[in-house]
């Protein structure tokens, strides 16, 4: 591990007063900002390969797990669309679950890694929690009767890489300072987001070599792909537990129980609300733009899949060709979010989001060729949105509270995580079919807008 100390955590320092801050203008070696953004590539084929493109749209909501009377109908058969319809929606009750399960506990979490200085130590626990969720898919074999049990590992794989998610985002402000935050959180996006297109190109020349002479019966390539990708999980974190130091505590930081935690955060929250406003009403605010951020990656292949009629090797290629889009427009983002700031890099982004996802409902009887257009366009806007958001929040964070503040971040965004994935339910059951999740999920996005049009950051404060 490198000899460079993390960030000090000291309850001392007032709420105006950020981890940035503190950093000032200390030399971060490259070496250390390299490992940090590596996690990222690490675990995105959780997101890509499994979430997104591969195990979930076109294995664990196909045919394959229907009842075979109704497997066996055509295609276009009102039955059989239901059916569908159903293991998407079945699969949105999942994530809903998992979402209310990070909701509650994310903050104290945080609170706690932040308070023991174990922010790394929490984070590599949780990521070995979602290693072994991919590699137990191994057990979903194709039959209806394990739809559950892949569903659960799914939802509670997401809950690990939440959890991780929290320390990951906390420790951004010790491998950055004011200057260069949005650019190392713009690298990790679009490390994790090309990392995904070499995952994907690995699924595609398994495909086209016939799964390399595998037996397909019992979904078995699509197994051994999520084996592959915890396998990708535990080589690529070897940097970041080898080169990111550990986070360093004040000796006065105060340590409570598990439970008086939930006491302690109720009263810095309403401390963040007197002292740090601007904090406050941005994580409510991009609670509710961020579950559709999430909603467009969680059920856009299912949308490609089941609405346009994409079969594996195109959903697959444009999954590739998605990350590689949301991957460079990221990263480049992250320079303006440095000049211009995070607000506006957000705003820019929304806008495009609420306009491709509503071309792409519209348009959805042209063809394919609407969803490749308008898909690459969200997956433009995506990864932007979501890397600011991240570096808006480390300026605006009081020191030593990352891991509380990017829980609450979690929780405010689990708070609201029911949103998309309900629309989601909800305008499918409601028309019978599947295209019509897509403007639930622009609702979301169209709600998370506005709402980030009223936040402000201080005099001064560079959002």
């Amino acid at each position: 591990m490198s000899e460079t100390p993390g960030t000090v955590a000291t309850p001392a320092a007032p709420f105006s007063t950020t981890g940035l801050d503190l950093q000032g203008e200390r030399d971060i070696p490259r070496k250390q900002v390299r490992s940090w953004a590596m996690w990222d590539w690490a675990t995105q084929p959780f997101n890509s390969v499994i979430l997104t493109f591969v195990f979930t749209a076109l294995y664990l909501t196909t045919e394959t797990f229907l009842d075979p009377s109704i497997a066996a109908l055509p295609d276009g058969d009102p039955a059989k669309e239901r059916g569908l319809a159903d293991l998407a929606s079945g699969f949105g009750l999942a994530t809903t679950i998992a979402g209310l399960a990070v909701a509650v506990t994310a903050p104290v979490l945080g609170q706690r890694a932040d308070a023991s200085g174990r922010r790394k130590f929490w984070l590599l626990v949780y990521t070995a929690g979602l290693v072994a969720c991919m590699a137990l898919l191994f057990f979903v074999q194709a039959d209806p009767a394990y739809f559950v049990l892949g569903v659960s590992l799914i939802a509670i794989g997401s809950v690990f890489s939440e959890f991780a998610g929290v320390n990951y985002n906390a420790m951004l402000v010790q491998v950055s300072t004011p200057k260069t935050v949005g650019k190392v959180s713009g690298l990790g996006w679009g490390l994790g987001y090309i990392g995904g297109i070499v995952a994907l190109v690995i699924v595609v020349a398994a495909y086209a070599s016939d799964w390399f002479g595998l037996p397909q019966e019992d979904g078995l390539p699509f197994r051994l792909v999520a084996v592959g990708c915890a396998i990708w999980a535990v080589v690529f974190a070897i940097p970041f537990a080898r080169n990111v130091p550990e986070l360093v505590v004040g000796p006065t930081r105060e340590r409570v129980s598990f439970f008086r935690s939930y006491l302690q955060l109720g009263k810095d929250i309403a401390r963040l609300f007197r002292e740090a406003r601007p904090t406050f009403w941005f994580l409510l605010a991009s609670a509710v733009y961020r579950d559709g951020l999430a909603g467009v990656f969680a059920f856009g292949a299912v949308i490609a899949s089941v609405s346009f009629g994409f079969e594996f090797l195109e959903v697959v290629v444009f999954g590739i060709a998605a990350n590689l889009v949301a991957g460079v427009s990221t990263m480049i983002a992250g320079r303006f979010d440095d000049r211009f700031g995070g607000r506006a890099v957000i705003l820019t982004a929304l806008i495009g989001l609420v306009v491709a996802g509503t071309a792409v409902f519209a348009l959805h009887d042209a063809g394919k060729i609407v969803f490749w257009i308008g898909g690459l366009m969200l997956c433009m806007f995506v990864g932007p949105a979501q890397a600011s958001s991240r570096s808006l929040l480390a300026r605006v964070t009081p020191a030593g509270r990352e891991g509380e503040i990017f829980g609450l971040y979690a929780t405010t965004g689990r708070a609201a995580s029911f949103m998309a994935p309900a629309l989601w339910t909800t305008f499918i059951a409601a028309f019978g079919a599947a295209y019509w999740g897509i403007l639930g999920i622009v609702v979301v996005l169209a709600v998370g807008l506005v709402l980030m049009l009223f936040v402000r950051m201080p005099a001064g404060q560079r959002g």
